[in-house]
């Protein structure tokens, strides 16, 4: 009767010997999303760093630290996530190309961003985030209507949330140059 009621606890905590597999895996629409999404956000911030020594407005430099500092500790969460499940932080090349994939900033747009300064860094740099950020709403969109984890899917519309917030944001500050 003890052994009983000893298995009956462990199987109630979660702790049961028997677990499927599953439980520690992610669900595959979320594993893609959060690999697509991390270098995403790599680049997003390696981005908005640059505008520490370049950018000439200090709203757009404040800006630029928000969305280093927000994309920092997303990308953390979802690599904790991909790790506990035991899933890979990346995926093999081309496998999420059927899904479209993520698309990301043009790497020669990035780098021309590194050579410029001032009035001309900072419009630059607002309109290639324009267009990145774009691309993390509309993959969280994407994650919110199709995902299964729902903490994922939490994630996914706080992105949407802040980063339409920020794009509406950098208009702002494009309308003023």
């Amino acid at each position: 009767m003890r052994f009983l009621a000893l298995l009956l606890a462990f199987t109630v905590s979660g702790c049961a010997a028997t677990q499927p597999d599953t439980v520690l895996r992610g669900d595959p629409l979320d594993v893609m999303f959060l690999q697509m999404m991390l270098p995403h956000h790599q680049q997003g911030v390696d981005m908005v760093a640059l505008a520490k020594d370049r950018a000439q407005n200090d709203e757009l430099r404040t800006l630029a630290v928000a969305i280093e500092r927000t994309q920092q500790t997303e990308a953390d969460t979802m690599r904790n996530w991909l790790t506990s499940w035991g899933e890979p932080l990346t995926a093999p090349p081309d496998s999420h190309a059927g899904h479209g994939g993520m698309r990301e900033s043009d790497p020669e747009e990035v780098a021309r961003l590194s050579a410029l300064r001032g009035a001309e860094f900072d419009q630059r740099l607002l309109n290639v985030m324009i267009a990145h950020q774009d691309d993390a709403v509309q993959m969280a969109r994407w994650e919110a209507g199709s995902g299964a984890n729902q903490e994922v899917k939490d994630l996914a519309g706080r992105i949407d949330s802040s980063r339409t917030a920020q794009i509406a944001m950098m208009r702002r500050f494009l309308e003023k140059t």
